[in-house]
């Protein structure tokens, strides 16, 4: 039966006469210690010692399958309690359901369930947890309404299962159903349900309910896992100083962080404004001697990367003694995000002579760094080596490949690529309409899209994203209107803040300026500075000067700090020749301290990256450069009309 377990108990040579409790005992104690290997070897030696095993001894067998996951142990444990008089016993009945739910083995645990007898609350709950586990939300809730009505009521359990179901689906509105399900039958006020219901509503994106359910909780009921819970809430939106605030809020209570605190807390901490926050946890996590644990320095990593310190991040690095493939990825993922690709292939090299394997994460971190800096040639390479090493019959590497040719301006090889793909699935589609978007060629993205809906494939929100920017791009305001309409009345989902603000974009540049205004008026949320600007920038285009003063205050408002608005306002005044408004604008910028940095612009030759910023002249081939970009500049302006003359052709078709 177990002849693949390496490990020997060591066996008391008068287990012989060991009573049966004793035997039961045994085995019990290895199974909750962890070692299962041993507890089966010890219960087929039971066996052989001629102990039949009783109704104690199987659920105690089953879990170590169970631990375990492997099939045929569990068959054969079935097979046991088949011939044994135990077979219809409650009990041992419920623990071969969990173990086949835990080998992965749905219908065989099913097959178990409904020969069942009787059944009590812990039988139902181990067969739900095996459809929440798997995804199967309809089969969950049909065995809910069955076990509901065979009298049995539903415990705490259930409404956890439940909810675990629902967050992996991430349907809010099913959420709140189960919220005010628990609350009826009287669980909600049972910690763990709480924890659970501010973790469920966080991946919901439903901060506000994930704060009620914490408030909600009895001060003198809440643990270390409820403030953790509501850390990583605010983690989940990146909110590093409410993260913080619920921290000092939880050591004034008394309470004693752990690991997962620090990790909870770094994870909020992923943008460059929550640097000094990062610094501080990072300090209070060497106090607390959280900075030895190799998760907790890969998450310390990860977050000065992601904070644009990548310096810090590569001492932490380079001190950590047992490096893992994670502790590698994250340190190249940081270089890649940072465009540092040089580095990033050095140590993605040192990564391979240092035995470490790559992972499909560390590939999917360099092709990414690729396609943000235009390195095409890197790019082909990492292709190539997809192939050798197996891993381009990933379809996410191959989804990755497409969006990095289009990024690097090589959109030939995308299309290539992705008509070469034997599944797709719909974030094939998405980052190839994407693709299409991306180099102007707006009618094929929009093909795309039609074929995609024809061959069945359901599109999601940033499939809808991607056309409507398509169609902003190429100002289709009848498909743009057409596509929204179906996003919401056909396919149910709710737009976004970027989706209203692709709509926006669209009809400014068709002028229709004041149905733009309307639309951000109508949204269910605040309008973003992303918002604003395209209407901003509508507004300059069609000269509309008294709407242009009422949005550039609004983003005066929102980002006084931030230099594009102030110029694009100067600009629209300027074009009017109202020196007086540039004037004071100018004043504005000086007395806030506004500062405007110069665009750059980055292009690859011969493996090299020179930067280049507005009219940079320190180049040793300057004068040929500018040349060249004034004669493509003529040419452009040559193919405008020809352009706008195709996208009104596929406005009318």
């Amino acid at each position: 039966m177990v002849n693949r377990f390496q490990v020997t108990p060591c066996i008391n040579p008068f287990s012989s006469f060991f009573t049966l409790p004793t035997w039961n005992s045994n085995i019990r104690h290895l199974v909750n210690q962890g070692d299962a290997e041993n507890a089966l070897l010890l219960f087929r030696h039971m066996k052989r010692c001629g102990v039949p095993p009783n109704n104690s001894t199987f659920p105690f067998v089953a879990k170590a399958c169970a631990t375990l996951s492997h099939l045929r142990n569990a068959q054969i444990i079935h097979s046991h309690v088949a011939k044994s008089r135990f077979q219809s016993n409650l009990f041992v009945q419920t623990a071969l359901v969990d173990m086949y739910v835990k080998c992965g083995q749905l219908e065989d645990a099913y097959d178990v369930f409904v020969e069942m007898p009787v059944r009590d609350i812990a039988s139902w709950n181990a067969m739900l947890s095996g459809f929440a586990h798997f995804g199967f939300l309809d089969r969950f809730s049909c065995l809910l309404r069955q076990m509901r009505l065979s009298g049995i009521h539903p415990d705490s359990v259930t409404v956890l299962l439940l909810m675990d179901a629902i967050s992996r689906e991430k349907k809010l509105a099913f959420l709140g159903a189960v919220h005010s399900f628990g609350i009826q039958i009287g669980v909600c006020v049972d910690v763990s349900v709480a924890n659970t219901l501010i973790s469920a509503y966080a991946k919901c994106s439903d901060l506000c309910s994930a704060e009620r359910v914490f408030d909600e909780i009895d001060r003198g009921l809440r643990s270390v896992v409820s403030w953790n819970s509501l850390i990583a809430a605010y983690a989940n939106f990146e909110k590093h100083v409410k993260a913080v605030i619920c921290y000092k809020g939880m050591l004034d209570c008394g309470f004693s962080p752990d690991i997962s605190t620090i990790l909870n807390l770094l994870s909020s901490c992923v943008q460059p404004k929550a640097l000094l926050h990062g610094l501080l946890i990072h300090s209070h996590g060497v106090q607390l001697g959280c900075d030895s644990d190799v998760c907790v320095v890969n998450s310390l990593i990860f977050m000065y990367s992601k904070c644009g310190d990548t310096n810090s991040a590569r001492v932490l690095f380079d001190s950590l003694s047992g490096r893992t493939c994670v502790s590698w990825t994250v340190m190249i993922s940081g270089y890649a995000e940072k465009g540092y690709m040089s580095e990033a292939l050095t140590l993605f090299n040192a990564m391979e002579a240092n035995g470490e394997k790559p992972d499909l994460v560390t590939l999917l971190a360099l092709i990414s760094g690729c396609g943000q800096t235009g390195a095409l040639e890197l790019g082909k390479w990492i292709d190539s080596y997809s192939i050798n090493k197996g891993l381009k019959d990933n379809v996410v590497v191959c989804n990755a490949l497409i969006d990095m040719y289009a990024k690097c301006g090589s959109f030939n090889d995308a299309k290539e690529l992705f008509y070469t793909m034997v599944n797709r699935t719909v974030v094939s589609w998405t980052t190839m309409i994407t693709a299409c978007a991306l180099n102007g060629d707006v009618k094929d993205a929009l093909n795309l899209f039609f074929m995609m809906l024809d061959m069945g494939m359901k599109p999601n929100h940033i499939t809808f994203l991607a056309v409507l920017q398509a169609c902003a791009h190429g100002g289709l305001l009848e498909r743009g209107l057409e596509c929204f309409n179906m996003m919401t009345q056909e396919y149910g989902l709710s737009p976004g803040i970027d989706h209203y603000s692709c709509m926006v974009d669209l009809l400014g540049r068709r002028g229709h300026l004041r149905e733009a205004l309307e639309i951000i008026g109508s949204m269910p949320f605040e309008p973003d500075a992303g918002i604003w600007s395209a209407l901003l920038s509508a507004c300059k285009l069609h000269g509309k000067m008294e709407m242009a003063k009422y949005v550039s205050e609004q983003l005066f408002e929102l980002e006084p700090q931030v230099a594009v608005p102030y110029v694009e306002m100067a600009n629209i005044y300027a074009s009017a020749e109202m020196w007086d408004g540039v004037a004071a604008i100018r004043r504005k910028m000086k007395h806030l301290q506004v500062r405007k940095f110069p665009g750059q612009s980055i292009i690859q030759v011969n493996g090299k990256s020179p930067i280049f910023t507005v009219e940079d002249r320190d180049h040793p081939e300057a004068l040929n450069i500018y040349g060249v970009l004034d004669s493509l500049t003529s040419h452009s302006k040559q193919q405008v009309l020809t352009y706008s003359e195709e996208i009104f052709e596929c406005e009318w078709d």
